[in-house]
């Protein structure tokens, strides 16, 4: 089951220190757009429970801007997690295979054994 913190949140809030809201693109970085594609927060294992369970999450970029919610960028979240949007949306972990589940933790990464069994 999902950690109940995560799951009875009436909001999630995730800053993403490796993404910059600044207009870069002149200097040759990446705009935020890109830059939220390959954010690390999407790599963790931890932070695996902290996307699915709340059903409102917002993303906050290193100036500490929105970028926007779990809702607002689901189609983008979808594509690089590889999470179902139903899942995405709260529809029960259940509805979900345990081969489709467990490809959502595949694709992420732990310092310990305890936490990627946590994943």
């Amino acid at each position: 089951t999902l950690n109940l913190r995560y799951q009875n949140a009436a909001r999630c809030y995730v800053y993403l220190a490796d993404v910059s809201k600044l207009d870069n693109k002149a200097d040759g970085e990446m705009t935020w757009e890109e830059a939220f594609r390959t954010s690390r927060w999407f790599t963790r294992g931890w932070t695996l429970q902290e996307l699915i369970a709340p059903r409102l999450v917002d993303f906050f970029s290193l100036e500490g801007e929105r970028l926007g919610s779990k809702l607002l960028l689901e189609s983008e979240i979808q594509e690089i997690t590889g999470i179902a949007k139903n899942a995405l949306r709260g529809d029960a972990l259940s509805n979900f295979g345990i081969k489709e589940r467990r490809s959502w933790a595949e694709r992420r990464n732990t310092g310990i054994e305890e936490d990627e069994v946590y994943c």
